[in-house]
């Protein structure tokens, strides 16, 4: 029987680690891009203020005093929300910081991924952020 011989580890090139650690940089960039937007996607209905949240925080907190228990119950849970919807108000993001990210990273991630510009739009990229990023409609991708 002749004897196991060693097989030399083949690590990966440097090449390869820089092409690995860019895939994930440019990963990263569209999907904050992608979440933001969709975090601060507009809601339906009249578009609530501070003022106007803080106006209805003030009114439960006088409905409170002569709610009856199911209807304090229900108050107390809509000013629980009302403080959140307040906080997150008062959050903001860059997106257009995300958006220079996704712009200088969204063509080449794309076109190694094969995402089209359609589902790019489907996913709520506006047409100039593509255009930007050289996402061009009916290129071949």
């Amino acid at each position: 029987m002749a004897p196991k011989t060693k097989r030399a580890k083949s690590g990966m090139t440097d090449e390869h680690k820089q092409a690995l650690a860019l895939g994930r940089e440019q990963g990263r960039a569209v999907r904050r891009y992608l979440e933001a937007l969709e975090a601060h996607r507009p809601k339906r209905g009249r578009k609530r203020t501070p003022e106007s949240i803080q106006r209805r925080l003030e009114d439960i907190e006088a409905k409170l005093e002569t709610a009856d228990p199911l209807s304090r119950l229900q108050l107390r849970q809509e000013r629980m929300n009302l403080e959140e919807e307040l906080a997150t108000k008062s959050e903001t993001t860059d997106i257009s910081a995300l958006e220079d990210d996704f712009v200088g990273a969204a063509q080449e991630y794309g076109y190694r991924k094969g995402i089209t510009y359609m589902a790019w739009r489907e996913a709520g990229i506006d047409a100039a952020v593509l255009k930007r990023a050289g996402i061009r409609r009916g290129a071949a991708e």
